[in-house]
């Protein structure tokens, strides 16, 4: 297109040509540009709090659901899932698992519990433990999602996969695990306390490792604690592990502590004591 097709005179002063040929974004265009992609930013962030918020909310739900679950099991059964003793008669055995329990073989089938009470770790990797027929015989009972193979991993006696024999929180790389300390736990990431039979809530890391790693934040736990209990790490029925990074607890009997509000890392997982 020529010059003189834009209205502009051949004896127009060069360097306006070139204006007309670089005219670049004004102030007012670049403002708007800002106004928008600062929006799409404070969208973003804003999305991310609520998925997570979402995520913290459901570990009541969860929390809630496996006593639930646990509690119909028991009025229905007359047993606790997993350490029932005639869960074969329901279910069929696993022949693979089970030698020596009654039952007619099925697939997947479960095996028997000693009913003494308390949820048994599996003797060695890959091998039956009431800790994990736990979730399988809740799962065949219908009253939780899932299928869970009622066995530990490979790796030991008390080693986890998530979603195969334990199942995946909502909480991202979250996962759920039930156990029973046997007695007064004390080292450096539990308090001095007797667990009982009791949930633990950590990070995955990885096919047969139990779920110690923290998952949480001080701020975070110290929320869910709040809402359902008493707000203190050492104490009621919601306790923090790894008191050493969650907590200011001096050692692992300061029960009184406070959470480590200050901290911004994942720096807990979380214990609910004597679920049963």
């Amino acid at each position: 297109m020529a010059l003189g097709d834009l209205g502009v005179s051949r004896n127009y002063p060069a360097r306006c040509y070139n204006c007309l040929m670089r005219k670049g974004f004004s102030l007012v265009e670049l403002s708007i540009v800002l106004v928008i992609l600062g929006l799409l930013v404070g969208g973003v962030l804003a999305g991310q709090s609520l998925i997570r918020a979402a995520e913290l909310r459901a570990i009541s739900t969860e929390y809630t659901r496996w006593i639930t679950a646990t509690q119909t099991f028991r009025d229905k059964y007359f047993a606790l899932p997993g350490d029932m003793s005639n869960a074969t008669a329901f279910w069929g055995k696993d022949n693979t698992y089970c030698t020596g329990n009654t039952g007619t073989a099925t697939t997947p089938g479960t095996c028997n519990g000693n009913a003494d009470g308390t949820t048994n770790l599996a003797s060695g990797g890959n091998t039956t433990g009431e800790v994990f027929r736990y979730w399988q015989q809740l799962a065949l009972a219908g009253l939780i999602e899932g299928t869970y193979l009622g066995v530990s991993s490979a790796g030991g006696t008390n080693d986890v996969t998530r979603g195969s024999n334990v199942p995946a929180a909502r909480v991202s790389n979250g996962i759920w695990y039930l156990a029973n300390n046997g007695g007064v736990s004390a080292d450096s990431t539990t308090f001095s306390r007797d667990y009982k039979n009791y949930f633990l809530l950590g990070a995955y890391a990885g096919a047969g490792v139990i779920p110690l790693n923290p998952l949480l934040k001080p701020e975070e736990v110290w929320n869910i604690d709040t809402k359902l209990d008493d707000g203190v790490p050492g104490s009621g029925k919601i306790w923090a592990m790894r008191w050493g990074t969650c907590t200011n607890a001096a050692n692992n009997t300061d029960f009184t502590t406070t959470y480590k509000l200050t901290s911004t890392s994942a720096a807990c997982a979380i214990i609910f004591p004597e679920v049963f």
